[in-house]
Parts: structure tokens; C-alpha cells; sequence
């Protein structure tokens, strides 16, 4: 008899000591504080030429791909020709080749044009324009600055210098995607940029 209260007490006990612990860890639940983590917010189209903007403007496109007037204050960029490249109808001027044949690298006036060991390169247009890359792709956009493939165009030949593909294609997708959708984004100067002229062909530049 005395066997059997005490295996009775013995589990009430062991049931009050289970209810109690149950009590303890749903008191010690709700006393957490849970922060929220933040869903991760996407960008809009509007934010993401705007983030493409400051990309351009801040690693140098400008500098290159847009003609310049020479002022006071040195060049400074034709806002109507922005980042349209060389001018089809302009001429480069009277080369010394001395310079060259000494190791020096050239550029004209306007920073849109550069002679060097691989002959001459112009700056591209990059403006929305059909002849600039208005009729390009992302993919094609991500293959030239990834690849330093000229026109995103896998088989054709490599940018010439002084494009700075190497830099770009350490840039993540976002900017960019960003970057390309500012550039579609712009007024489109129609601009048929020259073909380079390899090194063999630059006698008509020449001076001595």
C-alpha cells in the first residue's frame, strides 16, 4: 500500500515538474526579442540609371568619350556631343613620330583619340544611339567589359588601348547593369566613329 502512494506522489511530481519546465521555457520564449531581418530592397529602373549616372560620370567616361573645347580652364566637354566619341568629320593632327620611336604614347586635343604601338584608336560612342550602342544588348554590354570584346561580339577582335576593360570587369552585375541602362538612358548623338588605323598605316600622320 505504502509502495503504491508513494509511486502516485512520484508522478504527480514528475508531471508537475514537467508542466513547470514547459511554463519556464514558453515565459523564456516570449521574453526574447526577435529583430526582423530586413527583406533586401531591389532597385528600381529610376535608382538604377541613377546609380549607372554616378558610375559613368565618376570613373571617367566622360574623359574619354566625350569631345572637348579647349577653354581658360583647359578642355572641357561639349555637353550636346556627351560621350558620342570621336567626331566622324574631324582629322587628327600632324604626328611626330620621333615621339613615338622614344616611347611616348599620344592623344589629341580632345582626349578622343590615341596613338600608340597598336596605331591609332578612337573613343567609341557610347550614347543611346543606333552608332553608338543603342541597339546593344546586355549581354553584349557584359561580354565587352568583361571580356574587352569590341561591340560585346565574342569572336571579333579585342578593344584597342587605352579602353580600360580590365578595370570594368571587376564590377559586379549590378553596376554594371546599371551602367548600361544609364548609357541607353542618354540623348543619342549619331556618330560613326572611324575604324583605327594599325601601326603600319600611320604615314599619312607623320611629320619626320
Amino acid at each position: 500500500m505504502i509502495n503504491k502512494i508513494l509511486k502516485i506522489l512520484n508522478a504527480k511530481f514528475i508531471l508537475q515538474s514537467v508542466i513547470l519546465g514547459s511554463l519556464l521555457f514558453l515565459t523564456s520564449c516570449n521574453d526574447k526579442e526577435y529583430n526582423e531581418v530586413p527583406e533586401e530592397k531591389k532597385m528600381t529602373v529610376k535608382d538604377s540609371i541613377s546609380r549607372g549616372k554616378y558610375l559613368v560620370e565618376t570613373i571617367g567616361c566622360y574623359d574619354c568619350h566625350s569631345p572637348k573645347r579647349m577653354t581658360e580652364k583647359g578642355p572641357a566637354e561639349i555637353a550636346e556631343l556627351a560621350l558620342s566619341g570621336f567626331q566622324a568629320g574631324d582629322s587628327l593632327p600632324n604626328m611626330n613620330t620621333e615621339a613615338l620611336n622614344d616611347g611616348w604614347m599620344l592623344m589629341n586635343g580632345q582626349l578622343t583619340a590615341f596613338v600608340g604601338p597598336w596605331g591609332v584608336s578612337y573613343a567609341a560612342n557610347i550614347t543611346s544611339s543606333d552608332s553608338g550602342i543603342g541597339n546593344w544588348t546586355m549581354e553584349k554590354w557584359k561580354t565587352a567589359m568583361r571580356e574587352g570584346k569590341l561591340k560585346g561580339d565574342k569572336n571579333g577582335r579585342m578593344m584597342l588601348p587605352p579602353m580600360p576593360w580590365q578595370n570594368f570587369a571587376k564590377l559586379n552585375d549590378e553596376d554594371l547593369e546599371s551602367m548600361f541602362k544609364y548609357l541607353q538612358s542618354t540623348n543619342p548623338v549619331d556618330n560613326a566613329v572611324p575604324t583605327p588605323i594599325p601601326p603600319n598605316k600611320l604615314d599619312s600622320l607623320k611629320t619626320t
